[in-house]
């Protein structure tokens, strides 16, 4: 017969015991009450405990779910795109060649331009008519200089000889002048009768009567040439009605910015008709003066086809200063397209520089995203133009920096425009508000809470 499990026997012993050890109280317990009270307030006591524990473990979450900074803001930016501007392009003028120079554009066109621009055409010399009469009164001034341009310089006094270049020229159709024999006149009045009507017979006679002979002149006119590199032009007589009195529009060019560049030459081109004793009135050949900024110089014409003018303007284009051109076109049909190929050359240089918009007030450049779900907008706070030539590239920067507070109309940093030797700055402000996260959202995100280094949004 099989023994009875004396082990498991005896845990079943000890289980009852326990049991009736909790079912009936000591027979202390059950006869001193003290013991009874003392277990009782053990008991609060530590209930006390764990409830306090609990309520300031709560409470230090709470305190520090309430205070504890947040990470800031998250900020999305893009550029805003450069615009996109087409390209200026000079007026096409119907003649045999141009060229054109723009002096105080070199930041915008380059350094090339206030030497020789842009040409169109042949290199090769042709015919400059009367335009040859600048020339000479550099060359005149040159040997006999005048100290201003109001100074009248020595007294010319027109011999018989003299008066007989009037008819002389007339035979052969050129331009001229009154010159009555023993008529007296200033040498700055006598250049004038030759420049403004473009009087050949006083052409003639100013250079025989410095220089003492033609020959002499003409020496004197190569030297002069020669000492300003002018290798391109030819004078063969002084006042152009020679087909062979020649010249390319580069040298022309530079001709034209000596001649604008000495007072006295400057002040007679310029003046629109004139009336002096013995020549009477006397009238511009340049119908341009004052038209388009125009402001000189010659013009000169052999016939059909050869139609030229060498002129100079000022043009107010809205930079900080008004540009100086010098220009000259050679070989023209006729006076007509002449005079309305520079207008429209110079219409085009003038429309070439221009205001560009580069932004608009209000224009969003980034957005400001919370986790709490406040957002606001990055905005260009005001409307922005720059001043530019042609299709200058346009380059884009943008600086953004972190604010105090991110409040609508708070200024957190700027976009800036350079085109050129121009640049345009617009701030960049906050539209709308990033209102602070809501107590229960912190109380339920702890994970989005930062540390104490972090940043307070």
């Amino acid at each position: 017969m099989k023994a009875p499990d004396q082990s498991t026997d005896g845990l079943s012993d000890f289980a009852e015991l326990m049991t009736r050890e909790q079912e009936f109280p000591s027979r202390r317990e059950r006869i001193d009450p003290e013991v009874r009270r003392t277990r009782r307030r053990r008991g609060l006591l530590i209930a006390a405990a764990c409830v306090f524990l609990v309520l300031a473990a709560c409470g230090a979450y709470v305190g520090w779910a309430l205070t504890a900074p947040v990470n800031p803001p998250a900020v999305s930016t893009r550029v805003p795109q450069a615009p996109a501007v087409g390209a200026a392009s000079l007026a096409d003028v119907p003649v045999a060649a141009s060229a054109i120079s723009i002096s105080g554009a070199d930041t915008y066109l380059g350094e090339e331009a206030s030497g020789v621009w842009s040409t169109s055409g042949t290199g090769d010399p042709l015919p400059i008519a009367s335009i040859t009469k600048l020339i000479t009164a550099l060359v005149i001034l040159d040997a006999v200089p005048l100290a201003s341009a109001d100074d009248p310089g020595p007294t010319i006094t027109f011999t018989k000889s003299d008066h007989d270049l009037y008819d002389r020229y007339y035979v052969q159709g050129a331009t001229i002048a009154p010159m009555p024999t023993g008529t007296s006149m200033s040498l700055h009045d006598a250049l004038a009768a030759m420049l403004i009507p473009s009087a050949s017979n006083y052409a003639e006679a100013l250079s025989s009567r410095i220089f003492g002979s033609q020959n002499a002149f003409l020496g004197a006119t190569r030297t002069w040439l020669s000492a300003h590199g002018l290798s391109g032009t030819t004078i063969t007589e002084p006042t152009g009605i020679s087909p062979r009195n020649t010249s390319t529009a580069a040298d022309l060019l530079a001709i034209g910015k000596l001649a604008a560049a000495h007072p006295a030459i400057a002040r007679i081109v310029s003046i629109p008709s004139i009336s002096l004793p013995g020549a009477g009135q006397l009238y511009n050949t340049n119908g341009l003066l004052g038209t388009a900024g125009i402001t000189g110089l010659k013009t000169g014409t052999l016939g059909e086809g050869t139609y030229s003018l060498l002129y100079t303007a000022t043009l107010d284009v809205g930079a900080s200063a008004p540009l100086a051109v010098t220009g000259v076109v050679l070989g023209g049909s006729s006076r007509e397209s002449v005079n309305d190929g520079v207008i429209a050359t110079l219409d085009s240089v003038r429309a070439g520089f221009h205001e560009v918009p580069v932004a608009k007030s209000g224009e969003e450049v980034g957005t400001i995203s919370t986790p709490w779900g406040s957002s606001a907008r990055l905005v260009i706070g005001e409307t922005a133009t720059i001043f530019t030539w042609s299709d200058t590239p346009i380059v884009v920067s943008m600086d953004i920096e972190t604010p105090p507070t991110y409040r609508d109309g708070t200024v957190v940093g700027s976009v800036s425009w350079t085109a050129g030797p121009n640049t345009v700055t617009a701030p960049v402000v906050i539209e709308g508000s990033i209102d602070p996260p809501s107590e229960w959202w912190r109380l339920t995100h702890p994970s989005e809470l930062g540390s104490t280094t972090d940043a307070e949004g």
